[in-house]
C-alpha cells in the first residue's frame, strides 16, 4: 500500500503549482487545486468569492485585464491537523504588474487544505492587505 507524502510537502507542492497556473493563466490548471464549494476573501474590499465556478471567472477577468497582476503566495508555516484530513497554511503574498514587475499590492493570507481523493485542495483563503 502506497503511503500519501507528507502533507506540507504535498501542500507546498501544490502551492508552487498553483503559483505557476497564475503565472501563466492557466485556468486548467488553477481548477483541480480549488475544492468544489471553495471560499476566497479578497484582501482589501473583503470581496467573497465562493465556488470554484465563480473563482474561475475572477480569475479568467484578472487574466484579461489590460495591465494584469500576477500574484504569488509564498508559504512560511504549514499546520496539518492530526486527527482529520485538514492543514492550515499561513505565508505572504504580492501581486506585481505583468507588464513591468512593478508591486502592486502585498499582505499576509491563510489557507485551509483538505485533502480528498488523495489530493490537497484549498477549502478557504482568507487575504490582508498590508501594502
Amino acid at each position: 500500500m502506497a503511503s500519501l507524502p507528507d502533507p506540507e510537502l504535498a501542500i507546498r507542492l501544490r502551492r508552487a503549482a498553483f503559483n505557476r497556473a497564475l503565472a501563466e493563466a492557466d485556468l486548467a490548471a488553477i481548477g483541480p487545486i480549488l475544492a468544489q464549494d471553495a471560499v476566497l476573501v479578497a484582501g482589501t474590499d473583503s470581496a467573497l468569492i465562493v465556488g470554484r465556478k465563480a473563482q474561475l471567472l475572477a480569475w479568467k477577468r484578472e487574466f484579461a485585464a489590460r495591465d494584469r497582476s500576477i500574484y504569488t503566495r509564498t508559504p512560511e508555516a504549514i499546520q496539518a491537523s492530526p486527527v482529520a484530513p485538514i492543514a492550515f497554511e499561513h505565508g505572504a503574498w504580492q501581486g506585481v504588474s505583468a507588464a513591468g514587475g512593478a508591486v502592486q499590492a502585498s499582505g499576509s493570507y491563510t489557507a485551509k487544505w483538505r485533502l480528498i481523493g488523495g489530493e490537497w485542495v484549498i477549502e478557504a483563503e482568507l487575504y490582508l492587505t498590508l501594502a
